[in-house]
């Protein structure tokens, strides 16, 4: 029973333990670099950072949805999509044909070290979290069809 409840303590403080957005730099496909602190602040704005990689069927799904719907969720929410490749050196080549061939729009960061998927403990992909303020007010792990409109719904609530 004891060995329960830690387990259950260890889980609980690892899902808070990260609430800040991490003070990390990452660059996009044209190498321009990005504070996540600074240039992901604007007042009240909710950032959805969805992390993914190129070898990641449900993770290109996810973003193929969000996708699909982030012009009619602009209606009425003032939120940015920014996926966050974690493809490593060896994958990372594949990163910019298949954004060309899926035509995302959105802000796509190299995160090649996985400084940032660290900084947040993030053990499988795809991983999303929503961040007003620099501050993390939600997580989503995995992804089933559908979920886009769960998010959604938490993104209105916020």
């Amino acid at each position: 029973m004891k060995k329960i409840a830690l387990l259950l303590l260890l889980t609980s403080f690892n899902l808070f333990a990260q609430n800040n957005l991490p003070d990390l730099n990452l660059s996009d496909l044209e190498g321009k670099k990005f504070s996540l602190k600074n240039d992901f602040s604007e007042k009240d704005k909710l950032y959805v950072f969805s992390f993914w990689a190129t070898w990641c069927a449900p993770c290109i799904n996810e973003l193929d949805e969000m996708n699909d719907v982030q012009e009619e969720w602009k209606k009425d929410l003032n939120f940015e999509v920014i996926a966050v490749s974690t493809d490593d050196s060896r994958t990372q080549k594949r990163v910019k044909p298949l954004i060309n061939g899926k035509g995302w729009e959105y802000k796509i960061l190299l995160d090649t070290n996985q400084d940032f998927k660290r900084a947040l403990s993030i053990v499988n992909i795809p991983y999303t979290i929503v961040v007003k303020n620099n501050q993390i007010v939600h997580i989503q792990n995995g992804y089933v069809p559908g979920s886009e409109e769960e998010l959604y719904k938490k993104l209105k609530s916020l």
